[in-house]
Parts: structure tokens; sequence; C-alpha cells
């Protein structure tokens, strides 16, 4: 008599009053100038006996950028970048996930920006779970990537008199993920 492995996937959202959407961008050459985007949702299909079996969909609001500086902000959401109201929402879709080792592993998924989707490899971190005082169960993750914002047609850009670009064309992402089991504590 043999006994089939029963794995269960389970639906994990995103938490956004505790998770971060986070870029980081050359300017000028020296510095590094970082925003967020404040408004992010999510879901997350776990399998935690076989991470490869699992998926994430997730989106950011456009209109929610946060750098810190409102004229910027406003110049981001124009068509010179992201272009707000005609593309409201920043969104992606797992493809797979490629275990690492221990707690790492590669989310490799479509990013779409405006009217261009990529993919895109994601290194991640499993960070761990916890029950917390409200009867949910939690997890987190951390995950980074670059991505070229020329290739989703985010182009805008002037030169330095020393040559450089006033934006960098490479932009660092960094996703901070606090989500929430959904159905609370193992039953």
């Amino acid at each position: 008599m043999t006994t089939a492995t029963k794995t269960a996937t389970r639906t994990w959202t995103i938490d956004p009053a505790h998770s971060i959407a986070e870029f980081g961008v050359k300017h000028m050459v020296l510095t590094t100038v970082k925003g967020r985007f404040r408004e992010l949702e999510g879901t997350l299909q776990i399998d935690e006996a076989r991470p490869e079996n699992s998926s994430v969909s997730a989106s950011v609001d456009v209109a929610s950028i946060d750098t810190g500086v409102a004229d910027r902000d406003a110049h981001l959401r124009s068509d010179d970048f992201f272009n707000a109201e005609k593309y409201p929402k920043i969104t992606f879709r797992s493809s797979r996930v490629e275990r690492g080792d221990g707690a790492h592993f590669k989310l490799v998924g479509d990013l779409t920006i405006r009217d261009v989707t990529r993919e895109i490899v994601l290194d991640g971190e499993y960070e761990g779970q916890i029950d917390d005082p409200w009867g949910e169960r939690r997890a987190a993750f951390t995950a980074t990537t670059e991505i070229s914002r020329k290739e989703f047609n985010v182009r805008w850009n002037q030169l330095i008199e020393s040559g450089g670009a006033v934006v960098s064309d490479n932009v660092k992402i960094t996703l901070h993920i606090e989500a929430i089991r959904q159905g609370g504590k193992e039953s």
C-alpha cells in the first residue's frame, strides 16, 4: 500500500501597511535618489513543501510614488516617466520559482511598466513566519532586482555638462514584503 503525499498551497495576501516597494536610481552620476510606492497589493500562492509550485501576482499604484519631493513626484507621474493617468498600475506576475540555498530563491516573472512587459528575475530571501497577537499567521520576504528603465519606455533624460545623464538608466528595486495567510493560524 502506498501513501500519497498531499501538499497544500496556501493563499497569502500582501499587507500594504507593513510592506515596501522601493527603488534607487543614480542622479547626475553621483548620488542615489530613493523612492517608494506607498500603495501595493498582491497575492502569493505558497506551497511550503514544494516552493517551486508557488506563485505571486502583485501591483503598485503608480500615483502613490513618493521620493520625498512633491515636484519630482509629479514629474515622475507625468508622461516623461510613468504616465500614471494612462498606466495607473505597475504589475508583476510570476512564471516560476527556483529554489536556492537555504532561505534563498529566484522569482521569475513578467514585470509590466507603462505599455511594456519584460521578464525579470528577483533574488529573494524567505525571512520566516510568526503568529501575531491577533490570530493571523504572517510571513516575510525580501527580493531585489535591477532593471533598465529604458527597456520599459521610461526614457526621459537630460545630459549634464560632464557628459553623464541626469537620471541613470539602471534602477535598483527592493521589495520588503509581509504577507498574511488567509484562514488565520494553522488549524
